[in-house]
């Protein structure tokens, strides 16, 4: 039967060690996570001590038992929205120009973009951690310049704009090369024959740009919003959640309880399933208006 299914699917051979690798790293953990959130398992526990709850750290989460979980849910999605926003519409600027212009500079210019990009998100946290220093950092240096006295960019009030700010330092340069990319691929007949028929600027944009790039633009998206909400370590290094839990986004607020807080791994492992299921309903939305849009 396994002889026929090759011969029916002759790629099989090929594919079979990385499937079967996917799903060693990926299903089994899964299902051992969905198992260990309806359990009142805690770090350190032998099996004998755990017992099934069910549904109760989920309705703990939902009931108002952890304070601290919806605070984390809203900051994690208002993050979101944000980072995504601005790293699109400035990663597709940025491109949008790299492409209209030439210029003897401009392979500094994409090695420059690159940098924040292969950079380790726990390594541009600590040089951003230096940087919004509010006695030493360069930041406060260049505003005292400027006549502006030191801002304390980690206090509780300003810590948030602070991670939003190191974030889009790092992923705008992403989308501003798939943009670039994109832009740099499209043909120039079509633009050649909308200018002839009168079409300025805004309308080649509207009309041609971007339907053509409807699909990379959704796809960059997709990437960038649950990479955005999922968000873990430049927080982490910046803030650690703080000060307070103006900081502590869903990925933070379940480190704290599965390590920092007496390793409640069962009611940790119930935040990462909503974790999850929120990344899946995002993604299956903006996968359908992608479709519907085609």
């Amino acid at each position: 039967m396994l002889k026929h299914s090759f011969k029916k699917k002759p790629y099989l051979p090929y594919i079979a060690p990385a499937m079967t690798i996917m799903t060693v790293l990926t299903v089994f953990p899964t299902i051992f996570l969905y198992v260990i959130s309806v359990t009142n398992y805690q770090l350190g526990w032998d099996l004998s001590r755990v017992k099934f709850v069910w549904f109760n750290n989920y309705l703990r989460l939902f009931s108002g038992g952890d304070p601290d979980f919806w605070n984390a849910v809203y900051i994690s999605l208002l993050f979101m929205v944000i980072t995504t926003v601005i790293e699109m519409v400035f990663g597709f600027f940025i491109g949008k120009l790299l492409c209209d212009t030439e210029f003897k500079l401009k392979p500094v210019v994409f090695a420059i973009l690159i940098v924040p990009i292969v950079m380790t998100p726990s390594i541009a946290g600590n040089i951003w951690k230096l940087m919004l220093n509010s006695e030493y950092g360069i930041i406060n240096y260049f505003l005292n310049q400027l006549g502006i006295p030191n801002v304390a960019w980690l206090d509780a009030d300003k810590a948030f704009t602070s991670v939003v700010l190191a974030d889009v330092w790092q992923w705008t340069p992403f989308v501003a090369l798939i943009s670039y990319a994109g832009l740099c691929s499209l043909p120039s007949d079509q633009y050649e024959a909308a200018r002839i028929d009168g079409g300025n600027a805004f309308q080649l944009f509207r009309y041609i740009t971007l339907p053509s790039l409807r699909p990379l633009i959704f796809l960059t998206m997709i990437f960038r919003t649950i990479d955005s909400l999922k968000i873990y370590d430049m927080p982490f290094v910046l803030t650690q959640g703080g000060p307070g839990n103006s900081t502590e986004f869903l990925s933070l607020h379940i480190y704290r309880l599965a390590n920092a807080q007496n390793g409640l791994i069962g009611r940790a492992a119930a935040n990462a399933i909503v974790l999850m299921v929120i990344s899946t309903c995002i993604s299956k939305v903006l996968i359908h208006y992608q479709r519907k849009e085609a």
